[in-house]
């Protein structure tokens, strides 16, 4: 198990890196196992927040209007997460979001990480869902505030120690960091089984579709729907 490592996740406009906005990063600097340092802060969006968005993340107009820019927040995040091996839950989403806000910023953000998510795909086949919601109710790690980014770091972290102590030496694959490739690269289209659960789950929840299914992938589309189905 790792001692040293951050643990994050971002809330954001939407689903594209390139044609969405990151919103709020929550961040954890674990070191000897414990959490030395936080990294909790909105970032106030170049467009306003749409009211689907807000229905998902909880996240409204007035929370982020006199937070600071990307053009500031950005570079303090990367600074916060030094060469750190990252942990996310569907850690690619995030990663995508993060590098790409670096990129047009001009700084480079390359760096190896671990995904809960594809641990608990091979670990816990038996289980209906993989969302980080269903996960921390299967461990009983508790989230008071699901989809605020910070809690939702923390409590990713205290699933991977929770996977890695029962999982590991059985597993060592799973639980090594790997270099992360955003999704807007590399990933594959979103599956129809994903888009027949999304469709009906948006369906439930009266929000509005406000995206091209067509071209959602499939890491965008299993942060949608665990974000509704924490929601719930």
């Amino acid at each position: 198990m790792l001692n040293s490592y951050i643990a994050f996740d971002v809330e954001t406009t939407g689903l594209s890196p390139a044609e969405h906005e990151i919103i709020e990063i929550g961040a954890l600097k674990v070191r000897g196992g414990k959490v030395q340092e936080r990294f909790i802060e909105f970032i106030k969006p170049r467009l306003p927040i749409q009211a689907n968005i807000t229905q998902i993340t909880g996240i409204s107009n007035d929370m982020v209007a006199g937070a600071r820019i990307r053009e500031q927040v950005i570079p303090d995040f990367l600074k916060f997460c030094e060469d750190d091996i990252l942990i996310g839950h569907n850690i690619i989403f995030d990663y995508s979001f993060v590098e790409n806000g670096a990129r047009s910023l001009g700084y480079t953000f390359e760096r190896r990480g671990i995904d809960t998510l594809n641990i608990a795909r091979s670990v816990h086949r038996d289980l209906p869902s993989k969302s980080l919601g269903a996960l921390c109710e299967h461990y009983c790690i508790q989230n008071k505030a699901a989809h605020r980014a910070y809690h939702d770091a923390l409590a990713t972290a205290k699933l991977y120690q929770t996977m890695s102590h029962f999982f590991e030496v059985k597993n060592p694959g799973l639980f090594t960091a790997k270099p992360l490739v955003c999704a807007s690269r590399e990933c594959p289209a979103a599956t129809p089984k994903q888009l027949s659960l999304l469709k009906r789950l948006m369906k439930q929840k009266g929000i509005m579709q406000e995206m091209n299914m067509d071209t959602l992938t499939k890491s965008e589309a299993s942060r949608l729907i665990d974000s509704i189905l924490s929601g719930q």
